[in-house]
């Protein structure tokens, strides 16, 4: 008879869930997942990982055009899409399966199946359409004192937009596409619709962008937005901003959408159209509502340490709510199973959490942007350094870019941070460690960064937004 009873189980095997599962393991916590389809969730298998590779390989793509820039001489580029897509699933098989290899090696129970709420404690599990794992366990009724919900997100539908999987996109069919379209349409400009405009449009496709608020980008630092719609222009990338697309209408093999500003409608035909309006939480099914669980605006309602309203059941990463990001359900399992066994850990601070958009130039950012520092009666400082200043930066061939930060004028606290550039994604940990670590305008000021590197802008903007740049 299979053991059915444990301290945690985590239903899914996303990021949240599985680095969760290790944690609980790692502090002896007998611990089980459940997962209904493939482990790393979407984030490894249809979001973070497979992007990134598509994206490297769009970059490398680029690079080879621009050969002659480095004195390089490179001959009848071209590019085999079904190669190219091969490559990212099979960065994503070693990584589902490098998951699997860490269940294992901490002593974490896979149960296979799709799991439903009976009562706080308890649990079924119903068999899943997917073959499960060599010596998961399956169907039947489960128990633990604390269990935890790490069901993630799906793509957003919006009325009229509905994705067929063959000429309306998710983010799912456009990680596989069976050819290149000659155009395509985006709608949402936020890190999805960014990156999948960003690779397409590398890769030859005519692409334009439909956002429906003022700025591409939405949440990021306005500067940095602006930055970022010029750069996507100059490379050849249409933008339309305060307009929505209110229909389209499916032929054999296009789609005409319908296109409004406000001003004046038109109907212009794609070969295809991806959806990237965001993603919603997978909360339904669960038995959440029979039991009391409060939700929000589709998401479960948590306290700073994944505690729902109803004692034994918690809620992390994506189902949790905003921000949707996998780093941000990592720290949100960890800080939960911690509490769970009396660690006294700290509770999310939604503020530390960096954001990254893959595209290029990459853009990221931490903490709050200029416009809520003000609306928040901040007295800041606002520093900024351009990457055509840095030496590395021009040796790279990268100087089209700009780091900059705030400070709270009184006190001399890191604010926010925002970035795009070359290897922005990379540089901006270090201001969120700096922010983690209280740091101040001094301390960073103090601190020596390595020359010649990229990171040398981060001090020169501080230094800048004391009058104090050196490189300018």
């Amino acid at each position: 008879m299979a053991d059915t009873s444990f301290d945690v189980i985590i239903i899914g095997a996303g990021p949240g869930g599985y680095v969760t599962a290790i944690r609980a393991a790692q502090l002896g916590l007998k611990t089980a997942v459940v997962e209904k389809a493939y482990f790393g969730g979407i984030c490894n298998t249809w979001g973070c990982i497979p992007t990134k590779a598509l994206l490297r390989s769009a970059e490398v793509y680029h690079l080879m055009q621009h050969a002659k820039d480095y004195g390089l001489a490179a001959e009848k580029i071209s590019f085999d899409l079904q190669a190219v897509v091969k490559r990212s699933r099979g960065v994503v098989k070693r990584l589902n399966d490098g998951v699997g290899y860490l269940f294992n090696k901490n002593k974490v129970t896979v149960i296979w199946g799709e799991a439903t709420l009976d009562a706080p404690g308890r649990l079924t599990v119903k068999k899943s359409a997917v073959e499960a794992p060599k010596g998961a366990l399956g169907e039947g009724t489960y128990q633990a004192k604390h269990i935890i919900v790490a069901t993630g997100a799906r793509p957003r539908v919006l009325p009229g937009l509905e994705p067929d999987k063959k000429l309306v996109w998710t983010y799912f069919e456009a990680m596989v596409p069976d050819k290149m379209p000659k155009s395509l349409l985006v709608v949402g400009s936020g890190a999805i619709g960014i990156e999948f405009a960003s690779f397409f449009r590398t890769m030859g496709a005519e692409v334009t962008v439909v956002e429906v608020l003022p700025q591409i980008l939405p949440v990021e630092d306005a500067e940095i937005s602006k930055f970022a719609h010029k750069a996507f222009e100059k490379q050849g990338i249409k933008l339309l901003t305060n307009t929505k697309v209110t229909k389209l209408e499916k032929k054999s093999d296009s789609v005409v959408a319908t296109i409004d500003d406000g001003k004046k409608p038109q109907s212009i035909e794609f070969d295809r159209v991806i959806s990237a309006v965001g993603v919603v939480g997978n909360i339904e099914n669960l038995g959440l509502e029979k039991l009391g669980v409060k939700t929000d605006r589709g998401c479960i309602v948590i306290d700073g340490y994944g505690k729902t309203t109803v004692p034994g059941i918690y809620a992390i990463g994506d189902v949790a709510g905003p921000p949707m990001l996998a780093h941000k359900a990592e720290h949100e399992g960890v800080i939960c199973v911690e509490a769970i066994k009396g660690l006294h850990p700290h509770p999310m601070d939604k503020n530390l959490i960096p954001g990254c958009t893959y595209c290029h130039p990459q853009v990221a950012s931490v903490g709050l942007t200029e416009a809520k520092a003000k609306e928040g009666g901040r007295e800041i400082r606002v520093g900024r350094f351009p990457f055509v200043g840095n030496g590395k930066a021009i040796a790279l061939g990268e100087d089209q870019g700009l780091v900059k930060v705030i400070f709270d004028k009184k006190t001399g606290q890191l604010l926010g941070a925002h970035m795009i550039g070359a290897e922005v994604t990379e540089l901006i940990q270090g201001y969120v460690v700096a922010m983690n670590l209280e740091a101040t305008e001094e301390e960073l000021m103090h601190t020596i960064f390595p020359h010649p590197t990229l990171s040398e802008m981060m001090k020169e903007a501080v230094l800048d937004a004391y009058g104090r740049v050196l490189n300018m």
